[in-house]
């Protein structure tokens, strides 16, 4: 029988670590990730989780152990957020060149300056170019299921990269919701025995990892990440399938979700907890007669572009909602990379709740009304103060 806990978006990350029976932990505290690594500190202290657990100085430090332990053939696990993430930049690349299935939680939080604690995901876009794939969940259960996903789709032979479970802060990460935690044993038998296939320690085959990559290979290796990505998809996709079998869950095909779509001319395009008010808004319009449809971004790397084709095929009006900016073109990311693969189509894009600005049920309300109206493209910042 599975047990159901009310727990945040941080102790369902750790639950599914301690499913998926890590071998090594590498812990540097940042709210609001920090209840994550602290959950997993007592599961290792009470015998729970065997586990090595290891402090370090910074998060740079930390996925530098991550990719030490990762590359002797351990499964590993982290958790960061905003700073910390940047401050992993450098690391983030020599994970992914490696093709370390390293996962991590990301609890996504703005960048300074100013400083600010709350909620956006300008951290995690950021970091879309450094070759991790990016799952974007929209509730605590499915960052429980995200995690154990993750590792059973990063250590895929067709894949071996390393995955972000990315989830919002505060809104999920200290938001209690009831948590369905399955069987250890039913875990460990999804995810199976983890056999490294390049990356372990054997004093009887000896490599080199990590070595320099002069310029007659170092476009191969890049490229050959890119291939990953791409194989990604069908994997994510399957992995999603087999999910379900087992524990009766799914999100969408894996990549995307989508919601009330059929007869939908109006369809709003988003990532992350902000679905879950965008889903209430189109069940109340639909009592009043009106149909608007939502596009789930789950994956946005690799990005869906073959799926936001087929499902947004019938749409015309588009509103693509970022909790993200790319400064100095005044568009989300998601809405650059929407606008750039429907390019016949009326793409608005709404810059909303950056830095923990709540986005309220009139903001998605009047998205959809302006949506429609709209002559052309445009980017509106929604909730500004005059």
């Amino acid at each position: 029988m599975c047990e159901v806990k009310v727990i945040t978006g941080t102790s369902a990350a750790a639950e599914a670590a301690k499913l998926a029976d890590v071998d090594v932990v590498a812990a540097y505290p940042i709210t609001p990730q920090t209840t994550c690594v602290e959950k997993l500190a007592e599961f290792v202290a009470n015998g729970e989780l065997d586990a090595e657990y290891i402090k370090v100085e910074s998060e740079h430090s930390a996925m530098s152990a991550c990719i030490g332990a990762a590359a002797t053939g351990a499964r590993t696990f982290t958790a960061t957020s905003s700073q910390g993430l940047a401050l992993m930049h450098e690391m983030l690349f020599i994970a992914s060149g490696m093709r370390l299935p390293i996962v991590m939680m990301v609890a996504n939080r703005a960048l300074s300056a100013p400083i600010n604690i709350w909620n956006d995901q300008q951290d995690s876009i950021s970091q879309r170019d450094t070759g991790w794939i990016q799952i974007y969940v929209e509730d605590n259960q499915e960052t429980l299921d995200s995690v154990i996903q993750a590792y059973k789709i990063a250590e895929n032979e067709d894949v071996l990269l390393p995955v972000m479970v990315c989830l919002d802060g505060f809104i999920l990460t200290h938001t209690v919701e009831p948590v369905t935690i399955p069987k250890a044993e039913r875990v460990r038998e999804f995810l199976g025995v983890y056999e490294p296939k390049h990356a372990y320690l054997d004093p009887d085959r000896p490599i080199t990892q990590g070595p320099v990559g002069v310029p007659d290979c170092y476009m191969e290796t890049r490229k050959q990440v890119e291939e990953a990505m791409e194989r990604a998809k069908k994997v994510i996709k399957d992995v999603n399938e087999e999910f379900a079998e087992w524990f009766k869950r799914k999100y969408g095909n894996g990549l995307v979700e989508a919601y009330n779509l059929d007869n939908a001319d109006t369809v709003l395009v988003a990532m992350g907890s902000i679905c879950g008010t965008i889903k209430y808004v189109i069940d109340e319009l639909k009592k009043e007669g009106k149909e608007v449809g939502l596009l789930r971004i789950r994956t946005f790397r690799p990005f869906p572009k073959e799926d936001v084709k087929e499902f947004l095929k019938d749409a015309n009006n588009i509103a693509v909602l970022d909790k993200n900016i790319s400064l100095g073109f005044n568009k989300g990311a998601l809405g650059i990379e929407m606008a750039s693969i429907l390019k016949n189509k009326k793409v608005c894009n709404y810059i909303v709740g950056l830095g923990g600005r709540d986005i309220r049920i009139d903001d998605i309300k009047a998205i959809i009304d302006h949506v429609e109206k709209a002559e052309d493209d445009e980017t509106l910042w929604v909730g500004l103060k005059e």
